[in-house]
């Protein structure tokens, strides 16, 4: 071969290696070095409380799939902003988001209330968010967030949570003549319900209840969960503590985001920032499967507790309460923002806990028999 073929072909053979190479470079999907967004998100919890981790929780997973471009900074409550100004600092953008309950937001207009302590016609949370995310409940949040309030704030429900317990008495209770006069500590709806059964009622974020408790500044208290409540010290300031309740059958939490912020973010971590809420929401359905059931038998077995069920007289004083309430609440005609949207909001939860309600009464197989056949005999 002589050495102009050899010349040739080896020229030949280095563009063949230059092309593949280009081809290669071509063929290798762009790496995104911009830098990484932080969103500065804070919980209204006490950094100790299970809610906090479960807030930290919705944050990891955003983080660890977020490919290195976006990442949440959780925050306790108080570290920017006390757990009631939550949401002033989520609109005015002081902080991106937030990890809270809707019932916070009450003072503002009471409509926010029945995205959490609703009236007690869900049998449960999950039906609840069932109907925010197929019932209609999100464009009526919406609406509440965005045309009546003005206010540049986002918002995903989840995370449902058990029926809460009436809570954590000096004294036992029996009737529902002594909860007249009680200063009592609860927000949202609650608060209207316990006023029209004549308690005093104090509304403290969860960190505050346990010290005013403890100071005699309240009588009695609840808060949410068994987990919550060992942590925050109840069992050392009370020792009766009621479990079953109507006053907080359902309730979800809350994340919020800063509307500008949230939409200009990229499609798809906007997205994820919504996908992590329905993920965490069903994770925490099952982490508090285990930890409330550990916590609520250690206060018992070790601390002393007094765990009883809610005497009967004071469940159906709750419904009669409730009654008189929401009658209030949706005759309010004093504007538009108020009575009205109020009733359009229940009427919308009415017609689906009705069709809903109905199904898993007659649908489910009861619980309480199964139990009983495999856990209760002697």
């Amino acid at each position: 071969m002589s050495v102009s073929k050899i010349g040739s072909r080896r020229g030949l053979l280095k563009a063949s290696a230059v092309a593949a190479t280009g081809a290669a470079v071509l063929a290798t999907p762009s790496v995104s070095r911009a830098q990484t967004v932080v969103l500065r998100f804070q919980s209204t919890w006490p950094q100790r409380d299970i809610f906090h981790e479960f807030a930290q929780d919705y944050a990891t997973r955003v983080n660890n799939n977020a490919g290195g471009r976006l990442r949440v900074e959780l925050l306790a409550a108080g570290a920017v902003v006390g757990a009631f100004q939550l949401m002033d600092a989520v609109h005015t953008g002081t902080l991106d988001g937030g990890h809270g309950v809707s019932a916070y937001w009450f003072g503002r207009n009471k409509a926010f209330s029945l995205f959490g302590t609703t009236p007690p016609w869900f049998g449960d949370a999950n039906q609840m968010l069932g109907w925010f995310y197929y019932g209609g409940g999100e464009a009526l949040y919406k609406e509440l967030l965005h045309d009546v309030l003005r206010l540049n704030v986002v918002g995903f429900m989840s995370g449902p949570m058990p029926t809460q317990p009436l809570g954590w008495f000096r004294n036992p209770i029996e009737r529902a003549d002594q909860v007249r006069g009680l200063r009592y500590r609860t927000v949202g709806l609650a608060t209207d319900l316990f006023q029209e059964m004549g308690a005093a009622v104090v509304a403290l974020p969860g960190g505050e209840i346990v010290p005013a408790l403890e100071r005699g500044v309240i009588d009695a208290a609840e808060f949410n969960n068994p987990s919550s409540d060992r942590v925050l010290g109840f069992p050392d300031v009370a020792k009766n503590f009621y479990i079953q309740s109507y006053h907080q059958a359902v309730e979800c939490f809350e994340i919020l985001w800063n509307k500008p912020k949230l939409e200009g973010l990229p499609a798809e971590q906007q997205a994820l920032l919504r996908l992590a809420a329905e993920a965490a929401s069903a994770d925490m359905s099952w982490k508090l499967q285990d930890r409330y059931s550990r916590d609520l038998l250690g206060m018992a077995q070790q601390q002393g507790v007094n765990v009883r069920a809610t005497p009967r007289p004071i469940l159906d004083a709750q419904l009669q309460a409730w009654d008189r309430v929401i009658a209030k609440m949706e005759g309010d005609n004093s504007s538009p923002a108020n009575g009205p949207l109020f009733k359009k909001i229940c009427d919308s939860q009415r017609e689906w806990c009705r069709r809903v309600g109905n199904f898993s009464l007659r649908y489910q197989v009861s619980p309480v028999v199964s139990y009983n056949h495999f856990f209760a005999r002697g």
